[in-house]
C-alpha cells in the first residue's frame, strides 16, 4: 500500500524538468525586468532629477556623457537623454543667459553664443583666450590636416612651425598623435579634448568647410 502510495507521488521524469524549466525561465525573465528596467520618473521626479543633473554640471565644469551622469547622480543612464532635453528646453528661452551644449562627446553648460561673443575676452580661457594670426593660422592647418607632421606644416604655411608646435603644445591646444610611417618615422600632431572644448565643437567633424583653394592648399603638402 505504501509503495502504490509512494508512487502516485512521483512525478513523471520528462514532466518535472519541464515544471523545472518553466519555473527556471520564469526566474530568468524577472530577473532580467529588474536589470534590464528603465525607470519611470513622474514629473515630480524629472524637476528633481533635473535640478540634481543641472547642480553637477555646474559643479563639474567639464563635459560628461550620460554613463558619467548617472554615475554621479544615481539616476539611470537611460533617463539621461530625456532630462537632458528638459534642461534644453528650459535654456532655450529668453530668461536664461545658458544653455547645453555637447562638446567633446559629453554635455556642459556654457553662456548662450550671441551672449560669450561679448564676454570671451574677459572670461575665455587663459590658455588660448590671446592667439596670434600665426598661432591661429598653424592651429587650424592642425585641425584640418591632423595627423600632421612638423615639415607638412611648413609647407604649407612657409615658415618655420618650431615656435608656434610648441606654443600651442604647451596650451594643450595640440599634442602627438603619431608617427608618420615614412623614413625618419616624423611625429605627428593632433588637436586635443582642450581644442574641442575652446572652439565649442563635439569632434572635429563639426569644423567649419574649408573653401575649395584652402582644401587644395592643404592637400599639396601632403
Amino acid at each position: 500500500m505504501s509503495r502504490l502510495i509512494d508512487m502516485s507521488e512521483e512525478k513523471n521524469p520528462e514532466e518535472k524538468v519541464q515544471t523545472e524549466n518553466v519555473s527556471q525561465e520564469q526566474i530568468d525573465s524577472v530577473q532580467n525586468q529588474n536589470t534590464e528596467a528603465v525607470s519611470v520618473l513622474t514629473e515630480e521626479d524629472k524637476q528633481k532629477a533635473c535640478a540634481l543633473l543641472e547642480a553637477v554640471f555646474y559643479l563639474e565644469g567639464e563635459p560628461l556623457d550620460a554613463a558619467a551622469l548617472s554615475k554621479i547622480t544615481g539616476i539611470a543612464e537611460d533617463d539621461i537623454p530625456e532630462l537632458i532635453q528638459k534642461l534644453q528646453e528650459r535654456y532655450s528661452e529668453s530668461i536664461y543667459g545658458i544653455e547645453l551644449e555637447k562638446i567633446s562627446g559629453g554635455w556642459c553648460i556654457v553662456p548662450k553664443k550671441e551672449l560669450w561673443e561679448n564676454l570671451k575676452n574677459r572670461y575665455g580661457k587663459k590658455n588660448a583666450g590671446k592667439l596670434s594670426k600665426s598661432a591661429m593660422e598653424t592651429l587650424s592647418i592642425i585641425a584640418y590636416s591632423q595627423p600632421i607632421t612638423r615639415s607638412e606644416i611648413e609647407q604649407i604655411r612657409g615658415v618655420s612651425a618650431d615656435n608656434m608646435i610648441r606654443m600651442l603644445t604647451e596650451r594643450n591646444l595640440i599634442k602627438e598623435v603619431g608617427r608618420k610611417d615614412v623614413p625618419g618615422k616624423p611625429v605627428q600632431f593632433g588637436t586635443t579634448k582642450e581644442f574641442l572644448k575652446f572652439f565649442r565643437l563635439n569632434s572635429i567633424a563639426d569644423l567649419p568647410q574649408l573653401e575649395k583653394t584652402e582644401v587644395e592648399r592643404f592637400e599639396l603638402a601632403r
